[in-house]
């Protein structure tokens, strides 16, 4: 008998894997986390049923969600994260030496044990001792911070459950209080493939663009995210992301990566006209 895990995307749209064996099964305090072995994604994590991250294609996200920062501002030494219990954006930015200290606010401690458990290529950088991996409620751990970091980055899952208060106006001030002056914020904002997902992804732009002076737009190409095709925001103090790439810099440090590199940078700015069209509408 063949298994299958799909996730619906929309009424109409499934997205299905052919499953080896189901691992591991759980309900958190949170959430309900599931790992499954497939075929042709390897080892795959699920939150509440929905993807969260697969052996096959997580360096995509984790590449973009961090790299773009760092060509930007290759001095960030402070960096809160939070979310990315999987520890794959934590694993990018050790790959920087000038990085001091990171602070991991994961709200689910289930994610993190499953995680090293099962993704160890992904969460190997958990137990580095520049991390403060903090079981905590992120919105919380912010709202007292500070001009304390040159980096906020928002590993997030979609806004459902735990999730849901990260893509509030209240939560990007707090974040914006918190970034040093020159600080930048990068969060994961949904796909423009499918409307009831890319309303979330324009309310998220808009609210950014009333408090940061620079707010840009990226994308990725993610095959076992919705549509397959993901979007950024780049919010900064100062920095505009492509006119300030410090390309050269970048490329000395010899940071090793299977995606990101600064000619794709550049690229990953360029928004198709639809996607902007929806932006400069918006609405979908």
């Amino acid at each position: 008998m063949e298994l299958w895990y799909s996730e619906k995307h929309t009424d109409n749209v499934s997205f299905s894997l052919k499953i080896k064996e189901h691992l591991f099964s759980a309900q958190s305090d949170f959430q309900r986390v599931d790992v499954l072995a497939t075929y042709e994604y390897g080892n795959l994590m699920t939150l509440d049923g929905l993807v969260m991250v697969t052996e096959k294609d997580e360096f995509i996200y984790h590449d973009m969600i961090v790299h773009p920062a760092l060509a930007v501002n290759p001095n960030i030494k402070k960096v809160l994260v939070i979310g990315g219990g999987d520890g794959g954006t934590v694993r990018e930015l050790m790959k920087y030496p000038a990085i001091e200290h990171v602070d991991m606010v994961e709200i689910d401690k289930m994610v993190v044990d499953v995680a090293k458990k099962f993704f160890p290529t992904i969460s190997c950088e958990l137990d580095n001792e520049k991390v403060s991996v903090l079981y905590e409620d992120g919105i919380k751990f912010v709202k007292d911070k500070e001009n304390t970091y040159d980096l906020i980055l928002i590993d997030s899952t979609d806004p459902i459950g735990p999730g849901e208060g990260l893509f509030t106006t209240d939560f990007y001030n707090d974040c914006f209080k918190a970034l040093k002056e020159d600080g930048i914020l990068i969060n994961q904002n949904e796909t423009p493939v499918y409307d009831k997902f890319f309303e979330v992804g324009i309310s998220s732009y808009k609210k950014l663009k009333k408090m940061f002076p620079i707010v840009e737009i990226y994308q990725a190409h993610i095959p076992t995210y919705p549509g397959g095709y993901w979007l950024f925001n780049f919010a900064s103090k100062k920095y505009n992301p492509v006119k300030d790439l410090k390309s050269k810099t970048w490329n000395s440090l010899n940071i090793d990566t299977k995606y990101y590199n600064t000619n794709l940078h550049k690229g990953a700015f360029a928004i198709p006209n639809y996607v902007k069209e929806k932006f400069n509408n918006g609405n979908v």
